[in-house]
């Protein structure tokens, strides 16, 4: 969720399974005009994705929102007309912090990187386990390996948001180091496929929780002034553990066996995050929410320092009478209060899909074959660097230049992206050049979308969505994400065989300009509000 830093990997070829993670995004329907609006507020999350070897793939999350222009506070009430929410209310002077959120935002990414990693390593490890696990001929068992990751990530995201609801963010997070590391030891330690299956499923589910507990904890607890850039650092390490799990398999060719190693190695950070954690203050939200008012200001002290305490508490406790109503139930999400907000995290999830970036990443390895690349590893490589680099400018512009732009700016560079690759393949008068330009427009393709939908929507999703529904709002929206990238992961190959590859991509590049008019009217900017802010804009009155 995503909900939101590099995500997923499509690692059997044949069945064409990928995953994709989620960043963070949200958004609502348009508002009518004159709209009546009382305190509440709306969030969602989501995430990005990333492939590696033959298939790379990277998720993303798709983001909606209501189209509210020139919103004005009226007394107690406020009223929608034309304009983002950033007229709403003049920002607030900070007061400096003597407190740091660095260290924590730091203690939630290894769930990112994690993420990343479970996604990545069946890719260099598959040929060898399957040869000492007796599946080297069995392309149906193999495709189990790979797309059980995926079953269980469905079920994490899922769990992820009811959990983080019960016990608190901190404390589920600790509950996931549980499968994360259970998971992989029993991965490492494999003497049979069955062993191999319940290790990745276990796996899958810890990193669907984190999918959806990452970016929240994140934006609950970072800043308002440094949420953006805080929150797109969950696709960094994303990306980073994906990348990592590359390197991870460099020994392999030397040293058949250490695919053990490889599944080994998550257990650290498993355990770092379990024990992390155990010192990292709880989400002062969802403190206040609780009634934990004291605990809540204890929180902030650490988080922001002693001098902020009393300002964020009159934010936290003067949101809405919905912060002090009990946490919303999964069929609440479905009422005419929230429907409007949650199908916008749902719509661009599903326009991350729809866009493209696993056919890209499942075509990478051939496209850059035909320029002269050869080497499996250089293509993931390059593939990488573009999404990291473009992650970490788009890090770089999120509190500046805001969330929608970078939104706008990153379908419109995958529609153009899609359109070269398409023309390379069909248009005779580029026969020359076709590799050069499906080169040139595979790395302009995964770098627009490391600039915005892939980290924007995991960014927008806790921003949109009210504090009520937030926590479960977004496990809905990567649940979503992750049963849409299953299924187009499921078909896609037999759309190319069907259409062929160049009609899919000029599908795709149609997509990703129906996405850019989608975004243009429906998502409003997030920029310099706090999520108290964005949610007294957003409400919707009972």
């Amino acid at each position: 969720m995503q909900a939101s830093t590099c995500g997923s990997v499509r690692e059997n070829l044949v069945f064409g399974v990928k995953v994709q993670q989620q960043r963070k995004v949200l958004g609502f329907g348009q508002v009518r005009r004159n709209l009546c609006m009382t305190e509440r507020t709306t969030s969602s999350l989501g995430g990005l994705k990333l492939t590696m070897g033959a298939n790379l793939g990277r998720h993303g999350i798709g983001l909606d929102g209501i189209s509210m222009t020139s919103l004005k506070p009226r007394s107690v009430r406020a009223q929608a007309s034309d304009g983002d929410i950033e007229n709403l209310v003049p920002p607030k002077p900070q007061v400096k912090s003597s407190g740091t959120v660095l260290p924590y935002v730091g203690v939630a990414c290894l769930g990112a990187i994690l993420f990343g990693y479970h996604l990545g390593v069946v890719n260099g490890a598959l040929e060898y386990l399957s040869k000492d696990l007796g599946i080297a001929e069995n392309v149906a068992i193999k495709g189990w390996v790979v797309s059980t990751l995926l079953a269980g990530a469905t079920v994490g995201s899922f769990t992820g948001g009811s959990l983080a609801d019960k016990f608190g963010r901190t404390r589920t997070f600790q509950l996931d180091a549980i499968p994360l590391t259970i998971g992989a030891f029993l991965c490492a330690t494999a003497q049979s496929v069955e062993q191999m299956i319940i290790g990745r499923l276990l796996a899958g589910i810890g990193i669907g929780i984190s999918s959806a507990i990452v970016p929240l904890y994140i934006s609950e607890i970072s800043p308002t002034e440094i949420r953006g850039a805080l929150g797109s650092v969950n696709q960094l390490f994303i990306c980073l553990g994906i990348l990592g799990a590359l390197v991870a398999g460099l020994p392999l060719s030397a040293n058949p066996l250490w695919w053990r190693t490889m599944f080994g190695i998550a257990i650290v950070p498993s355990v770092l995050l379990a024990l992390g954690m155990a010192v990292s203050p709880e989400s002062p939200r969802w403190l206040v929410q609780q009634g934990k008012t004291s605990q809540a200001e204890k929180a902030i002290k650490t988080l922001y320092g002693k001098e902020r305490v009393t300002e964020v508490m009159h934010d936290l406790t003067s949101t809405s009478p919905g912060s002090a109503e009990p946490e919303a139930g999964w069929f609440d999400l479905f009422s005419s209060r929230y429907w409007k907000v949650v199908s916008v995290g749902a719509a661009l999830f599903l326009f991350q899909q729809l866009a493209g970036i696993n056919a890209v990443v499942y075509y990478s390895t051939s496209v850059f074959r035909s320029a002269g690349i050869t080497s499996d590893v250089a293509a993931s490589a390059l593939v990488g660097a573009a999404n990291v680099f473009g992650t970490a400018v788009a890090s770089s512009l999120m509190d500046r230049q805001g969330r929608k732009s970078l939104l706008l700016i990153s379908f419109g560079g995958m529609a153009a992206s899609m359109l070269l690759l398409a023309l390379s393949f069909t248009w005779s008068v580029l026969a020359p050049y076709s590799g050069t330009f499906a080169v040139a427009g595979t790395v302009l393709y995964v770098l627009s979308f490391s600039l915005g939908a892939g980290p924007v929507p995991a960014l927008l999703l806790p921003e949109i969505f009210a504090s009520r529904i937030r926590a479960k709002a977004v496990s809905l929206s990567l649940g979503m994400h992750w049963i849409s990238n299953f299924v187009i992961g499921l078909y896609f190959l037999s759309f190319v065989t069907k259409f062929g590859i160049s009609s899919v991509y000029l599908g795709f590049s149609a997509v990703c300009l129906l996405a850019v008019l989608y975004i243009a009217g429906n998502v409003v900017e997030t920029k310099g509000r706090s999520l108290e802010d964005i949610e007294r804009a957003l409400s919707v009155p009972t």
